[in-house]
C-alpha cells in the first residue's frame, strides 16, 4: 500500500508522535504490512525538486495512489489562493496540490487536529484562513467540499488528536491496508471509531476521586480536575487513559486536564484551558449524556459520602493517607 504523506501548515508534532511508536517501532511494523512511503518530507531523504518527477508521476496516475495522508492545516489565504504555502520546489501551493492529488486517491487521511478541523493554525482570529481537508472547524467542507468521497467511497479519514497517539495512526493504516475501515467505522466526524467510542475519561486514574467528587484545587493536587480545573475527559473522544502513551502516559495521568483536543474547535473554549466555566457555582462542562439535575444531585450525595481519604488526598500533591486494611475481630 503506497502512501504519500504531505505536511502541511502545522508544527510537525504528529510525526513526532508517530516516531514514538514502540513494540513494534513504526517502521518496522508498517513495513511488515506491507505499507511503503512514497514520500514524507521530515522521513525520507528527498526534497524541493527532486519530488517533483514522484509528485507529477502520482498526478498524473502514474503511480498509483493508495492513501494521501495530510498533516497540518491548509491555508487557503490571502484570498482563496493558497499561496501563503507553498510546496517547495513545485511552484504550487499546498491547496492546490490536495485539491489535485485527492481525487486520485484510494484513500484520504487527514492526521492531527490541524488537518481534521483546522486546529491550533485557525486560532487567533485565523489570519491565514487555514481549514481542515474536509472540515472547517465544526462546519463540513474544507478544503474539499462535504460531499468529496476518496476513490474508496470514504469521506476523508480523520485521524484527529493535538498529536494523534501514534497507534491511531498506525492502526488507522494497518485497517486500510487490510481493507477493514468500512464507512461504518467512523463516527459523524469522520473520526475512526476504534477510538473514537471511548471518553478520555475511561480507565482515567483520577476516577476514584471523580465519584466521590472529591475536587484538586490545584494542578499538582491528586483530585478530579473537572471541578476547578477544566478537565473535559468526561466529554472528549479518546482511549488515551486505556492504550497510554509510550506505555503508560496521558495528560490526567501527568497531572493536566484534558483539553478534548480530538474535537473540532478545542484550541478556542473562550476561557483558559486550567479553568471551569461555572454557573451559579454549577460546572457548565458536564458529562454530554447525563440530565445536569440528575448530575447534581449524584454529586452531592457523592460528597456527603467522600471517605477522609478521599478528601484529605484530593488537595495533596502525593498519597497522604493511604487504604486502610480491615481488622477483623474473632
Amino acid at each position: 500500500m503506497n502512501v504519500l504523506w504531505l505536511q502541511s501548515a502545522g508544527c510537525g508534532g504528529c510525526t513526532m508522535s508517530l516516531l514514538c511508536a514502540e513494540g513494534p517501532n513504526v517502521f518496522d511494523l508498517l513495513d511488515g504490512a506491507g505499507v511503503d512511503f512514497l514520500w514524507h518530507p521530515a522521513l525520507s531523504e528527498a526534497t524541493g525538486g527532486e519530488v517533483l518527477p514522484l509528485l507529477s508521476a502520482v498526478e498524473s496516475g502514474e503511480i498509483a495512489l493508495d492513501v494521501l495522508a495530510i498533516e497540518g492545516s491548509i491555508l487557503t489565504g490571502p484570498k482563496g489562493t493558497g499561496k501563503f504555502h507553498m510546496l517547495s520546489g513545485t511552484g504550487r501551493s499546498m491547496l492546490d496540490w490536495v485539491r489535485s492529488l485527492a481525487p486520485k486517491a484510494r484513500h484520504v487521511m487527514a492526521v492531527g487536529t490541524c488537518a481534521t478541523y483546522g486546529g491550533i493554525t485557525s486560532a487567533g482570529g485565523n489570519p491565514a484562513s487555514a481549514v481542515g481537508v474536509q472540515y472547517d472547524g465544526h462546519h463540513p467542507g474544507g478544503v474539499l467540499a462535504p460531499e468529496f468521497r476518496s476513490q474508496s467511497g470514504l469521506p476523508v479519514i480523520n485521524v484527529a488528536g493535538c498529536p494523534t497517539h501514534p497507534d491511531w495512526v498506525t492502526e488507522t493504516l494497518l485497517l486500510l491496508a487490510a481493507d477493514d475501515l468500512p464507512a461504518a467505522a467512523l463516527d459523524e466526524l469522520g473520526r475512526p471509531r476504534f477510538y473514537a467510542d471511548h471518553l478520555v475519561h475511561h480507565a482515567c486514574p483520577k476516577n476514584e476521586y471523580y465519584e466521590y467528587k472529591a475536587s484538586a484545587e490545584e494542578l499538582s493536587q491528586l483530585g478530579c480536575m473537572m471541578e476547578h480545573l477544566g478537565c473535559v475527559g468526561t466529554q472528549a473522544v479518546g482511549d488515551c487513559n486505556i492504550r497510554g502513551w509510550n506505555g503508560e502516559g496521558s495528560c490526567t495521568r501527568a497531572g493536566y486536564p484534558c483539553i478534548n483536543c480530538t474535537a473540532p474547535e478545542f484550541e478556542e473554549p473562550n476561557h483558559p484551558f486550567t479553568d471551569t466555566p461555572k454557573f451559579a457555582g454549577i460546572p457548565v462542562g458536564l458529562p454530554t449524556d447525563m440530565p445536569k439535575a440528575w448530575f447534581m444531585a449524584l454529586a452531592s450525595l457523592s460528597k456527603a459520602a467522600t471517605p477522609k481519604r478521599i478528601g484529605q488526598n484530593a488537595v495533596s500533591d502525593r498519597i497522604k493517607v493511604p487504604p486502610q486494611k480491615t481488622v477483623r475481630k474473632s
